[in-house]
């Protein structure tokens, strides 16, 4: 229900070509996007992480069709320039990818290349050691394949049938949560038992779908790559005491510096949602010397942000949403900036 309501709003806002409007009026100026994965095929019936993923056609129509709207794709530092300037010039996009998935090198570069359009990756450091743990899609794999999943929690075991795609998804949706409320070790925890429980190798998993460091280097070495900071493990910050956090922000960069000899000045919250970081990390990223740090928390930049650099909001280009005719949309950050405040 709520996608198909988003869709229909997408939908109403092409129709009524708002978008053009809001990009003429609005006073933002731009809007960074989030993307994770680029893939191929089809996802199938149950995949709840499809969210995180979008063809490699719709990523090149998108870069074809920002410029046809004569808005320039720009770097995160070149952001913040446009955003001190004292009036508003061409709308902007910078477009960022997090988490350093293999798919990335094998179907977003290339595009990207072939557009000389600028990004940023955000890389987790211990996903690229082949030891993170990528807990949204393991619980996905290990539903998609049972007819049936048990678990423990609260001291007992439970029983799930997950025998039809709706089963799944619920299942899915029930399981996701519970993990996102844990603190982090409990977390682990009861993610190594599941894993454990159903043959799961989860570091097969991560060096399955992340890029290892000598493939990362193609893209340390690609002009067009701003390589940023995504902590070690991908924790969320807001669960970690405030030490346990800055050194999972602070060692990242340590890691990536010693690998490429770049220090990232560029950051990325996990998860990024307000159960996931807030003022304190905020805090933490511009006492580390972070130039910027991204949400994503939807909403176009705005001159106001420059004082507030290290909370910036992101638009997602979602998986579930890849019509040509909603690039208009998402390139309008003024609208994301109302639709965040009306469900935020």
């Amino acid at each position: 229900m709520k996608y198909a309501a988003i869709r229909a709003a997408f939908e109403l806002l092409w129709l009524s070509r708002l978008p053009a409007l809001s990009r003429a009026l609005s006073s933002s100026r731009g809007v960074i996007f989030t993307l994770h994965r680029v893939l191929p095929e089809a996802p199938p019936a149950f995949s709840p992480n499809a969210i995180l993923q979008v063809r490699p056609d719709f990523l090149d129509y998108t870069i074809e069709r920002l410029r046809d709207l004569d808005i320039d794709i720009v770097t995160l530092d070149e952001a913040v320039t446009r955003l001190a300037a004292p009036k508003k010039g061409k709308p902007f996009v910078v477009l960022t990818f997090d988490d350093a998935y293999r798919d990335n090198l094998d179907y977003a570069l290339p595009i990207l290349l072939r557009h000389e359009a600028p990004f940023t990756l955000y890389v987790p450091t211990a996903f690229v050691d082949g030891v993170g743990e990528l807990w949204w899609q393991a619980i996905e794999d290990i539903i998609a394949r049972q007819e049936a999943v048990a678990f423990t929690e609260n001291g007992e075991v439970e029983y799930v049938d997950t025998s039809t795609t709706a089963q799944k998804k619920d299942a899915f949706n029930r399981l996701y949560w519970h993990l996102r409320k844990l603190p982090e070790p409990q977390r682990r925890a009861f993610l190594a038992e599941f894993c454990h429980n159903y043959g799961y190798d989860l570091e097969k998993q991560c060096r399955d779908l992340i890029m290892s460091w000598q493939e990362l280097r193609l893209f340390a070495g690609e002009p067009l790559c701003t390589i940023g900071a995504h902590t070690v493990h991908h924790y969320e910050l807001a669960k970690l005491s405030e030490d346990e956090a800055r050194q999972e922000m602070l060692q990242s960069v340590e890691v990536i510096q010693a690998q490429f000899g770049i220090r990232p000045s560029h950051f990325s919250y996990p998860l990024g949602g307000p159960l996931s970081c807030g003022p304190r990390e905020f805090a933490l990223a511009r006492d580390l010397g972070f130039k910027t740090a991204v949400t994503t928390r939807p909403g176009g930049l705005y001159p106001h942000h420059l004082e507030s650099l290290t909370a910036l909001p992101r638009v997602s280009l979602n998986g579930y949403f890849q019509s040509e005719r909603y690039v208009d949309v998402f390139a309008s950050g003024g609208i994301f900036t109302v639709l965040g405040k009306l469900t935020g």
